[in-house]
């Protein structure tokens, strides 16, 4: 998803209508030009009864909030000739700190708010059916190796617990290396979860050859990103699926906001703490490229000026210098990235080389 960029404030539609989705049924509530409520009551979250529902109404701006619903809802409600405003759930505090907090009450909050000021919702827009299919592989790819990780750590610490130690491998390579090291009183309980890891391996493994494919056959840009040590098919994709249009970011450096890779920010007169990052934006794409980062400044990565910039910030010590290192590199990345997208330029991994980091780009 991203920030909504064309909202209309100067032309006020007749209604202006609120919904607030829930899994089965979905509260509404509609605002004539003056404020009134005009309607309000509850529809069957499908398809079908939200179609059957708005179908009536004449064009409206309609609020809903961003959820696992709200991507098909907006488009159905587009398609109906309605403005939609996916509202950031974030940034409505009125709504969720409300004392008064019910289904119909917040629907008619988000119609005010929307009919009043509809940037106060900080609304965005979802991406389009092909790039959100793309995107569920990659989604799904994650899924898989973040189940994979959880079976090879209770693997090692059941052993642990034993007083073994498994040698250090791949999570790949696990479910080879680990069955010689398991016990025979133990065998019953951890053989099927090493079987499973092979399986979720061989798994990952297709998704990874799905993602090289897509790569070369509908985003061939991609290759302009993989110019990047560490940056392979499933970052590239991730980050295009993710941003969809690079235009829409006027300067680089904003992207690195978007993905919440910047640090928050609490001033207050003389004072402005250093406080970590913000984490909004794409989880999934962020931890990407954090991994990223951390090949970067490990010990099998080419000499780049990316590289000795993140060493040079982990060589300042402290307990979480190596973390904060990879983050403010993952920022760094998080830039370039999009500078190679617009420009299609060739990478130069030294350009800029003796450049020092800056004290603030540290906090992670």
């Amino acid at each position: 998803m991203r920030k909504h960029t064309s909202i209309s404030t100067d032309v006020k539609a007749e209604l202006t209508i609120g919904v607030d989705l829930g899994d089965r049924y979905s509260h509404f509530c509609v605002l004539d030009a003056s404020g009134e409520v005009v309607e309000d009551g509850r529809v069957t979250t499908s398809p079908a009864g939200l179609s059957r529902r708005f179908r009536s109404y004449p064009p409206s701006r309609v609020a809903i909030e961003v959820g696992t619903h709200s991507p098909w809802t907006s488009r159905l409600l587009e398609e109906l000739g309605h403005e939609v405003l996916v509202a950031d759930a974030r940034k409505l505090r009125a709504i969720y700190a409300n004392e008064m907090k019910s289904d119909s009450v917040d629907a008619q909050m988000l119609a005010r708010i929307a009919r009043l000021d509809p940037r106060l919702l900080s609304p965005i827009r979802h991406r389009g059916r092909t790039f959100q299919a793309d995107l569920a592989v990659v989604r799904s790819r994650d899924a898989l190796v973040r189940s994979r990780t959880q079976l090879v750590n209770h693997v090692r610490g059941t052993l642990k617990a034993y007083g073994i130690r498994l040698r250090k491998c791949s999570t790949a390579s696990f479910h080879r290396q680990a069955p010689g090291g398991i016990p025979e009183e133990l065998q019953p309980a951890l053989e099927p979860v090493v079987r499973m890891i092979g399986e979720l391996s061989e798994r990952i493994r297709a998704y990874d050859r799905t993602l090289e494919a897509m790569a070369e056959q509908r985003y061939s840009e991609s290759a302009v990103l993989r110019q990047v040590a560490g940056v392979g098919p499933v970052t590239s994709v991730s980050y295009i699926l993710t941003l969809e249009d690079p235009r829409r970011f006027k300067k680089s450096r904003t992207v690195a906001a978007y993905l919440g890779l910047t640090p928050r920010r609490d001033q207050s007169g003389d004072k402005d703490p250093q406080l970590r990052i913000t984490k909004c934006g794409d989880g999934d794409l962020r931890r990407l490229l954090v991994q990223a980062a951390q090949y970067i400044l490990g010990p099998f990565a080419p000499d780049t000026a990316l590289r000795r910039w993140g060493l040079a910030l982990a060589r300042r010590g402290g307990k979480q210098a190596k973390r904060r290192a990879a983050v403010a590199v993952a920022r760094k990345l998080a830039v370039l990235l999009h500078r190679l997208w617009v420009t299609g330029e060739v990478y130069e991994p030294l350009r800029g080389a003796a450049t020092e980091p800056d004290a603030r780009s540290a906090v992670a």
